[in-house]
């Protein structure tokens, strides 16, 4: 019997607007409160409006619309969430980009997103303008710098976003973009290794925030009137409460996991922390001093703060949801966490930028079943089938591809038709990653499709001998990859990060793992290195480590 809990119905109305026309609903409802924290400087949801609103006015004044996109050169920051809102109530679409990003791989996103607009920042405008020759790009507009992303140097002569929306309406203009244009084109290497950009429309992102409004803080959100209503569905222990949250924000934007979390909580009425450059420290202290309530965030930061001495003597205790993605999480960071957040609910989740962001994930009741391992369940209206290689669905506890189907899938790949019909199959995404789905609907994830090593014709899981390494005493971290080999395919070797002040041994390490998995599963190798290799979002870069072999 497949668990679902009550009273959150498994299917959802969703809101028939834009990015931009919920964004506006959302502003006016709770519009004299502070949704943006950004140092000592604090912004309104009706400041927020009318500066977006201004930003709005100005692309349509250079004829930017639906069918444009507009570049998102940014880091973390007070004006990164009004140039996604004034570039949303525009009607075009935000293709967010790193921008630490060299200019060749700016520039292969600028042309492969067919941007024509791009929004910087002043310590990074630099690599906008080179990146931006000769391509179809028109306009360049640097922002200015604040707490979470100061400016270290003056900005060349390019024209500024105060001075770009000078003079415009600080009303929202009329909506323009429907349901079926595209709002992001989130770039990702996603389940075939090469960097495409995902059309993600706007039904894709309503319906995704409306998923996690209701699956995480037990609300339906109502546009039938015209204003937002947060409908709640009865319960009283949820994680989240309208109007009242609180989250400090660490990742990076520029990633869906950031990015759609962001979202989902301003559209909840929460006040959005935003920090710098991540320092756990500072961050622990943000926490602590704003009396944060949800977090979210991947492995690599979790680790980080674990491993800061301020963890164990900062007051946690108001922090009700910890949520983690971008990458699994193994149990005994899980356990570590339960310590120092004491009053929180642990939630892992998972999503693909294929799917917009959330696929599945436990839900943030803290009457809700939870099971460890477990990534919790598919959220409303999302279909999850596992497959085997010739497309077999298989049973309850067969491991194989997990294939997804819901009104988050994303529309497939900007300018990529191959590679879009072999990952959207029929209605269904094939995620590329392997797992199992219990006989109650939990889904627990195994490893990448790509990650996965094969031995004299047995499948290894790295993640399954992740798990075992971290439970080795003086372990911090570790990553599993395949070295190549003639006789028996691939030999798992094990990247290993001690924990300060331990000496880890490969040999005793080899052995405490071979005595708890089957032969074919053994580690054939063990480096000790200072620091696993990590993408800004969080994700373990297993590619690097293979290079090293």
């Amino acid at each position: 019997m497949t668990y679902w809990p009550d009273p959150i119905p498994r299917r959802l109305d969703y809101p028939a607007v834009s990015v931009g026309e919920l964004l506006t609903a959302v502003c006016r409802r709770f519009a004299d409160q502070v949704v943006i924290e950004d140092g000592a400087e604090e912004v309104t949801f009706a400041q927020l409006l009318a500066e977006s609103s201004a930003l709005a006015h100005a692309l349509h004044a250079d004829g930017l619309g639906p069918g444009d996109t507009v570049l998102l050169h940014l880091p973390n920051g007070r004006d990164y969430v009004v140039a996604y809102t004034g570039v949303q109530l525009a009607g075009a679409a935000v293709s967010p980009a790193n921008p630490l990003h060299p200019v060749d791989g700016l520039r292969h996103q600028i042309q492969e997103s067919r941007a024509v607009a791009v929004l910087s920042h002043p310590d990074h405008v630099e690599s906008a303008l080179r990146a931006a020759e000769g391509t179809a790009v028109r306009r360049v507009v640097t922002t200015a710098g604040s707490a979470a992303a100061p400016a270290a140097q003056d900005p060349p002569d390019v024209l500024s976003l105060a001075d770009y929306a000078a003079g415009q309406p600080t009303e929202p203009p009329a909506p323009k973009a429907t349901s079926e244009d595209i709002a992001h084109l989130a770039f990702t290497g996603g389940t075939t290794g090469v960097s495409k950009g995902v059309r993600v429309l706007n039904r894709n992102v309503i319906a995704n925030v409306t998923q996690a409004v209701a699956w995480r803080g037990g609300y339906a959100i109502d546009l039938a009137s015209g204003e937002l209503e947060l409908r709640s569905f009865g319960r009283d222990d949820t994680g989240l409460q309208a109007g009242r949250g609180v989250s400090v924000v660490a990742g990076p934007m520029y990633h869906a996991q950031a990015l759609i979390n962001t979202l989902f909580m301003i559209t909840a009425g929460a006040r959005i922390v935003i920090m710098g450059r991540f320092d756990p420290d500072v961050m622990l202290g943000l926490i602590e001093s704003k009396r944060a309530t949800y977090l979210n965030g991947s492995p690599t930061m979790w680790h980080a703060l674990l491993a800061c001495p301020s963890a164990r003597t900062r007051d946690l205790t108001s922090v009700q949801v910890v949520s983690s993605g971008a990458a699994p999480i193994d149990l005994e960071t899980m356990k570590a966490l339960r310590s120092v957040f004491p009053s929180a609910m642990l939630n892992e989740g998972w999503g693909l930028t294929e799917g917009t962001c959330l696929v599945a994930a436990s839900p943030a009741f803290h009457g809700a079943r939870r099971k460890l391992g477990s990534v919790g369940q598919p959220v409303p209206d999302t279909t999850l089938e596992v497959r085997a290689p010739d497309g077999t669905v298989l049973g309850p506890n067969e491991h194989g591809e997990l294939w997804v189907r819901g009104p988050q899938v994303s529309d497939g790949y900007l300018g990529h038709d191959e590679l879009t019909a072999e990952q959207f199959v029929g209605g269904w995404l094939r995620t590329g990653d392997i797992g199992c789905v219990d006989e109650e609907g939990f889904v627990f994830i195994s490893d990448r499709l790509k990650d996965m090593l094969i031995y004299k014709g047995y499948n290894v899981y790295p993640r399954e001998l992740e798990e075992l390494i971290v439970q080795y005493p003086g372990v911090d971290g570790a990553a599993v990859v395949g070295r190549p080999d003639a006789a028996a395919g691939q030999l798992p070797v094990a990247f290993v990060v001690a924990k300060p002040g331990a000496e880890i041994d490969p040999v005793q390490l080899q052995a405490f793992v071979a005595e708890r998995v089957l032969p074919y599963k053994k580690l054939r190798e063990v480096h000790v290195i200072d620091k696993l290799p990590s993408s800004a979002a969080g994700k373990i870069l297993k590619a690097e480590l293979r290079k090293q072999l």
